[in-house]
């Protein structure tokens, strides 16, 4: 692919509806299934999210890129959108702490987008019609190709996607003074999550996607992190395997986002696929154990049943999304294990949720006290 300079670009959906603007990041071609992001602020941290991974966003935001990026606002080793959609794309920063423009890292790291377009007009079609497939391109102008090369780009619904973003190797994250050991299943975890756990004294040992649960228990952790990541969680067999072993074990364990729908598969409830999904800062959940309500930082397309949960004798809802009333958290009532839809990692973001690393160290701690 070229070098970026000004240049047409084109946004075709899977329906047929054409979208025309300029190009941003690097000239070439994208695809990825298309979803709107109504964050205000934390473009980079989105843009690094592995969650994100196959995916093309859209920022309902009028700016994008207007105070650069740095190095400590990345949640990954890359950028993992498969490409930008958004109104005013800035190629000028305004923080004094940034270390380059927006422009200049999607150009490093091969993104390509499209800006200048009604992205209000997009995020409405595109709420009213669902999530599809999209892709956008600076370099190819022809309708009929767009559609060959547009139907190329895989489903979401059944693909798995952790293989991508997983790390390919163990790796550690120890804090000066480490009370617990957690052994952390990497479907495409945030490194925020890793420093959650760092600041309140757990060394965490990060294990590949689909590493054996023997593998992890060799290490003789104190309890186990399912993390976030992509795809659809129905499709990830080997962490529901190795969630179900844990299970077995006892060992107290928490789940986020794909994580806690990994755990819901493991107790034989499904997931399905949402019609637009949860992307933003500012999603609304009550927390049914407490009463208390909180502002969280959402990413997924896919959800857990709640009507199978309801039923699991040995399952029960704690948090619920008071937007449309779906399944945001879940505890086992006969095991230390629990989970949240919602990221409470999120940074920047509302803090309100972090709360929730401190339960899972009192259930570590609780296990170690019964040794």
């Amino acid at each position: 692919m070229k070098k970026h300079t000004s240049s047409e670009a084109i946004l075709l959906l899977e329906d047929g509806t054409v979208f025309k603007g300029k190009s941003l990041g690097r000239i070439g071609t994208s695809g990825g299934e298309l979803c709107f992001n109504t964050g205000m602020t934390g473009y980079q941290e989105i843009f690094t999210d592995p969650s994100y991974y196959g995916q093309m966003v859209v920022t309902t935001v009028s700016h994008v890129g207007n105070y650069g990026v740095q190095h400590q606002e990345v949640e990954s080793g890359k950028v993992q959108i498969s490409g930008l959609v958004c109104k005013e794309f800035s190629h000028f920063f305004s923080r004094n702490t940034a270390e380059g423009s927006l422009q200049d890292y999607f150009d490093k790291a091969g993104v390509v987008g499209i800006c200048e377009i009604d992205t209000r007009a997009l995020v409405r079609h595109i709420r009213d019609k669902g999530a599809m497939n999209a892709i956008v391109s600076s370099e190819i102008t022809d309708l009929d190709e767009l559609k060959k090369l547009l139907s190329q780009v895989p489903d979401m619904d059944g693909l798995e996607l952790s293989s991508h973003v997983s790390t390919t190797e163990v790796y550690d994250m120890k804090p000066e003074e480490a009370k617990y050991r957690v052994a952390v299943l990497d479907l495409g975890v945030k490194r925020n999550s890793l420093n959650n756990f760092n600041q309140r004294g757990c060394e965490v040992k990060v294990f590949p996607y689909n590493t054996p649960f023997e593998e992890m228990e060799k290490w003789n952790p104190d309890g186990y992190f399912i993390s976030n990541g992509p795809g659809d969680p129905a499709a990830t067999n080997d962490a529901v395997n190795s969630v179900k072993q844990i299970l077995e074990v006892e060992k107290p364990m928490f789940g986020i986002c794909m994580g806690h729908q990994i755990l819901a598969q493991a107790n034989g409830i499904s997931t399905y696929k949402m019609h637009n999904g949860h992307r933003g800062l500012n999603h609304p959940v009550k927390n049914l154990v407490t009463g208390k309500s909180e502002i969280t930082s959402q990413n997924h397309g896919f959800v857990v049943d709640a009507e199978q949960l309801k039923n699991h004798p040995d399952v029960e809802i704690t948090h619920i999304n008071l937007n449309d009333n779906t399944v945001e958290g879940m505890r086992m009532k006969n095991k230390p294990a629990f989970s949240v839809q919602y990221h409470p990692e999120s940074s920047p973001g509302p803090h309100d949720s972090t709360y929730l690393f401190d339960e899972f160290v009192a259930l570590l701690e609780k296990s170690k006290n019964k040794v």
